[in-house]
């Protein structure tokens, strides 16, 4: 172990040795029931849960470290099981108790550290650009309004930091975002491949059991998932609102991510339609074999989607196609 933060809840009532290690910290079961004011069976169960659901790996989140405790008048070493903070504010959000979200807002504050120390990491070698320093101050309030909204993995957290450290296009982009000046170049595709419904679910379905997503993966909650690909083949007065592969590709992103059609996945299936309906379409591709849009940078715009608000909605499909057609 590398060193040892002492978490205290607000009221000073708890406190925890949290080991911390690498870019993450640990927690043994009991030190989870002591933090959580819980039942070590309530804790196993929602550990179990965890992992039966594919929420996150076992392998890993999981390790096991030689720890130090008195029985008696003895120090005993024992090899003991220790989660990390991914499972810790997972099971957090289960145990949904007062001491759950103190806890979290601790965290997130933690990853935020680790974020800004990302940050300045590339300081030095962004500055060799001072066109792309300055941008880079500007976007990482994007960064910072993500954070402050959601509690990140470090997945998560790592795919935005290299959207802003190693696209410099992007960072032009969101510059513009940040200034809202933004705009989508006029451009009409014909006979686009259309996705059907059945299409999409049946894709669903295929994704569902090959990475054995769970009963839950894919289950529809109402009709907002059929209406959202209704939605982005809408006409007026004979033309397409969205008259572009682009704009129905980044529409199809957004409708599926904000609508929350599904019981679960509803961020993975919104991600993997919006790859799916590209390659359909030939779009998926730049003709150097690279992809429309990188992995981390898909991850980074479908969490921005989810974490923005509605009234955001032209300035985010803005910003996607834009991406696209650099």
């Amino acid at each position: 172990m590398s060193e040892i933060i002492i978490y205290k809840s607000v009221d000073n009532q708890i406190e925890v040795n949290v080991q911390a290690d690498g870019d993450t910290v640990w927690l043994t079961q009991q030190q989870l029931v002591n933090l959580f004011q819980s039942s070590k069976a309530n804790i196993s169960e929602h550990i179990k849960h965890i992992f039966e659901s594919k929420e996150l790996e076992e392998q890993a989140t999981v390790r096991n470290f030689r720890t130090v405790q008195k029985e008696g008048k003895r120090e005993v070493e024992r090899n003991r099981l220790h989660y990390n903070l991914d499972v810790i504010i997972s099971v957090g959000y289960r145990v949904n108790s007062k001491q759950g979200v103190q806890f979290r807002i601790w965290a997130n504050k933690i990853l935020k550290e680790y974020l800004v120390k990302g940050y300045a990491l590339n300081e030095r070698k962004l500055k060799e650009s001072q066109q792309q320093f300055i941008a880079l101050q500007q976007s990482i309030k994007l960064l910072e309004n993500v954070v402050n909204q959601k509690q990140l993995n470090s997945d998560e957290a790592t795919s935005l930091l290299k959207v802003i450290t190693e696209y410099s296009h992007a960072l032009s982009l969101l510059d513009q975002y940040d200034h809202q000046k933004l705009t989508i170049q006029k451009k009409v595709d014909k006979d686009i491949n259309k996705l059907t419904y059945d299409e999409a679910i049946k894709q669903i379905i295929l994704w569902r059991d090959s990475h054995d997503g769970g009963a839950l993966f894919g289950n529809e909650k109402d009709a907002s998932f059929k209406s959202s690909l209704e939605t982005i083949y809408q006409t007026f007065d004979g033309d397409d609102l969205y008259p572009s592969t682009e704009e129905k590709a980044a529409n199809l992103l957004y409708f599926v991510v904000k609508n929350h059609s599904f019981t679960d996945g509803n961020k993975r299936i919104a991600a993997g339609l919006f790859v799916f309906f590209l390659d359909k379409n030939r779009k998926l591709y730049n003709s150097d074999g690279s992809k429309i849009i990188a992995d981390n940078a898909l991850v980074a715009i479908t969490i921005m989607i989810a974490e923005s608000n509605t009234e955001e909605k032209d300035v985010m499909i803005k910003l996607i196609v834009n991406l696209m057609l650099s």
